[in-house]
Parts: C-alpha cells; sequence; structure tokens
C-alpha cells in the first residue's frame, strides 16, 4: 500500500500509524488525538487542524504509564 494518496496540498495528519487508545486519557498514544478528532480530521479546516497540531505536544503528558504485562507480574512476584 502506497502513502502516495495520503500527499495532499494541506495540512498533514500527525498519524504515525501507532492506533492505540490509551484507556484513561481517551488519547491515541500515537498521535495524540482524541478520537472525535481523528474521525473529523478530514472534514477539519486548516485552521482547526492548525490548532489541534499545536496543541499536541503538551498532551503527551496526559498519558500515564501504564502497569501491565511482564512489568506488573514481576513487581507483583517481588512484593
Amino acid at each position: 500500500m502506497s502513502d502516495n494518496i495520503w500527499k495532499r496540498a494541506e495540512i498533514e495528519s500527525p498519524c504515525v500509524k501507532i492506533c492505540v487508545v490509551h484507556p484513561e486519557a481517551r488519547l491515541c498514544t500515537g498521535c495524540l488525538r482524541s478520537i472525535d478528532e481523528i474521525s473529523r480530521w478530514s472534514r477539519m479546516s486548516a485552521e482547526e487542524r492548525r490548532e489541534i497540531m499545536a496543541e499536541l505536544p503538551d498532551r503527551a503528558g496526559r498519558l500515564k504509564q501504564r502497569r501491565g504485562g511482564r512489568a506488573a507480574r514481576l513487581a507483583r512476584q517481588n512484593r
């Protein structure tokens, strides 16, 4: 599949193809957009997209590290 289809004369999507929604923050852990923002992206004006793009760097702090998988099991065993 080619990414050429996404090359347009508009603000590009911040998508990095890591689409996982954080259960508490409700943000995509890849691009930091909300589900609503992702679904409306193609219909947004350039100004709306610019506003969201400007907010994205500040959103990273809202994603707390999840304690799951191997690290959580090891932590429980060592208690």
